[in-house]
């Protein structure tokens, strides 16, 4: 077998690390650590996971297979890293043909029947905390919720060492290392060179900027994360409030339940700002900050008050098209690209890493011609189904 170097221990440099570990390659992860990164998209509390996606059937497929592989993590690590608290997707007005919602319940029941439809009465009477909103319709999925997303990589990261991945924390990638015009291995910040069959770039909202030739298909946008804390937590609890996403596709709020600190995360799928994810400017705004205490008075009154008891910027990889880019550079040998999370990757964690090894192994796989590598696609050739993206389209 090879020898590969991969470069970012988030949640796809640790899952392909894993995975081609498992089939018997010789394998370096690098990172400039700490791990979780704390600039990374995975260092976090929460991501969701859910399979609810418009008409696009490979994804939802993904989902469900990501469901029950998620169950079987917490199992097998004997940590509750998944909590499948459920998660509903409501609008204002009621779903037609082509909404997300409405494209999603049609494909579900086609399926086997994962949602169940919601209106007004069953979201204020289910769910204290809407009580008073102006939500008419939706769709409620009770396989779904969310990962604890920074304990995912550490705990995925402590396995990749117990099972010989050499994992070089505080290591900071400068450069690819050439002999030959092929890939063969990279150069650090202090001039070592770590050399490998394979190099797989998995560095997130860093790749368009560690690989400059990426940067016309790759996009580093920063999105605001706020972590409330209700005056009255009960209505808020998990058990009567599932994560949500709330006229997501044309406003682009989400969030989730109270976790264990009291806190309730509330953020936007949006088109975000485009930055560095070491920009001074990795800030929440005041603007960013008035919208969604906007959203959240008109939405959930037990909030209206509440303090914001932190935020932060997360940030995401934007492809042209919203998909994943899984592929093997055309022009250089030796090298695989797997970024492009889109901010909707992590839900898919349990199946990254063998898609991502297939990959480095030339095996065939029916999603890797919609990851493929693909420079000729232009931005808004399309988007994922729940991403609120007018502003950038």
């Amino acid at each position: 077998m090879s020898k590969v170097v991969v470069v970012g221990a988030g949640i796809n440099g640790v899952t392909a690390a894993l995975e081609l570990k498992r089939r018997g390659h010789d394998l370096i992860l690098i990172d400039p650590g700490p791990l979780p990164h704390w600039l990374a998209a995975s260092t976090d509390i929460s991501k969701a996971v859910r399979s609810t996606y418009g008409s696009d059937e490979d994804y939802t497929e993904l989902a469900e297979r990501s469901v029950r592989l998620w169950r079987e993590w917490n199992q097998e690590f004997g940590i509750r890293l998944y909590h499948e608290v459920g998660m509903m997707f409501v609008r204002r007005e009621l779903m037609k043909a082509g909404d997300f919602e409405y494209e999603s319940f049609e494909l579900a029941s086609r399926r086997g029947g994962r949602l169940t439809r919601l209106n007004g009465e069953s979201i204020r009477e289910q769910f204290p905390a809407w009580s008073e909103s102006a939500y008419q319709d939706g769709v409620l999925e009770w396989e779904a919720g969310y990962a604890e997303s920074g304990l995912v990589v550490s705990t995925l990261a402590s396995r990749a060492k117990k099972m010989g991945v050499v994992l070089r924390e505080g290591a900071r990638f400068a450069s690819l290392h050439k002999r030959s015009g092929r890939t063969c291995g990279v150069v650090l910040a202090d001039g070592e060179v770590v050399e490998a069959d394979t190099v797989v770039m998995a560095t997130g909202a860093w790749t368009p900027f560690l690989l400059p030739h990426t940067r016309t298909m790759f996009r580093a946008t920063g999105h605001a994360v706020f972590h409330f804390k209700p005056p009255d937590p009960a209505p808020f609890r998990p058990e009567c409030f599932p994560v949500f996403g709330a006229d997501i596709s044309t406003k682009g709020y989400y969030g989730f339940p109270l976790n264990r600190d009291g806190v309730v995360k509330i953020a936007n799928h949006g088109p975000g700002r485009e930055m560095s994810p070491e920009s001074p400017e990795r800030n929440v705004t005041g603007e960013e900050e008035a919208r969604v205490r906007e959203f959240v008075s008109s939405t959930f009154p037990g909030l209206a008050n509440a303090p914001i008891v932190h935020t932060r910027i997360c940030l995401y990889c934007d492809t042209h098209d919203g998909h994943f880019w899984f592929a093997p550079d055309p022009e250089r040998a030796g090298l695989i690209v797997a970024a492009g999370d889109s901010g909707h990757g992590f839900k898919f964690a349990p199946v990254l890493g063998g898609i991502i090894a297939d990959v480095v192994e030339e095996k065939a796989n029916p999603l890797t011609n919609k990851f493929r590598w693909r420079a000729e696609v232009r931005p808004g050739a399309e988007k994922e189904g729940a991403r609120y993206l007018q502003e950038w389209l």
